[in-house]
């Protein structure tokens, strides 16, 4: 595991380097710290959720360093999309789309929708742009527990079960992202986060907001 006092850019090459031979990192972003591995790598993604203790039917999300990313990994982009996209990406909003092809279905828990975002943190940026692929953004906690906000908390949880830590220092937001499904007429919030409901509205107009979680 990276130690704390390397420097964040030496660091973040390491988790790069690691990525790509088909590791799994934890990693700090805008909201909580994640743990990740690339898209592109299956037998990666599938070691997130034995490290995590979670179902193989629940969807991991995805992060991206670019809009133009998304054309590669859904199938669509709905009008209404991108209202949300001007006004909160980057940032703590994640949105659901029809996937495409490219999306192996054990990211997906085998559904046809895949949960995207673009964070506002620079290392999984530096991370996405380094690997040359979108990253699995899940959060770096063990399910039910608590999410990680620093890398102390990601090693008490996770211990070595991962490949490395990178040490950004305390997350600066604090609370995992609100998720938007805009593949239904009417947006509907999945899961309520650091993008409250009435900021939401304010920008992009209805929203339906029925079991959240």
């Amino acid at each position: 595991m990276a130690k704390p006092f390397l420097g964040i850019e030496e660091q973040v090459k390491q988790g790069i380097a690691v990525l790509r031979r088909g590791g799994v990192i934890a990693y700090p972003t805008d909201t909580v710290y994640g743990l990740g591995a690339s898209l592109n790598r299956p037998e990666a993604v599938a070691r997130i959720y034995e490290v995590k203790g979670r179902r193989r039917n629940l969807a991991l999300p995805v992060l991206l360093a670019d809009i133009l990313q998304i054309a590669d990994i859904t199938n669509g982009i709905p009008p209404s999309t991108w209202c949300f996209i001007r006004n909160f990406w980057p940032g703590a909003l994640t949105l659901v789309l029809r996937k495409s092809s490219l999306v192996p279905d054990i990211v997906t828990g085998n559904g046809d929708t895949v949960a995207i975002r673009i964070p506002d943190h620079p290392v999984p940026l530096e991370l996405i742009r380094g690997l040359g692929s979108p990253l699995v953004g899940t959060s770096a906690n063990l399910s039910g527990q608590p999410s990680s906000l620093t890398a102390d908390e990601v090693r008490m949880q996770l211990g070595d079960k991962i490949d490395l830590v990178i040490d950004g220092g305390r997350c600066p937001g604090g609370r995992e992202s609100t998720i938007i499904d805009v593949t239904v007429e009417t947006p509907r919030m999945l899961r309520s986060g650091a993008i409250t409901e009435e900021e939401l509205r304010q920008a992009c107009g209805d929203i339906k907001a029925e079991g959240i979680f």
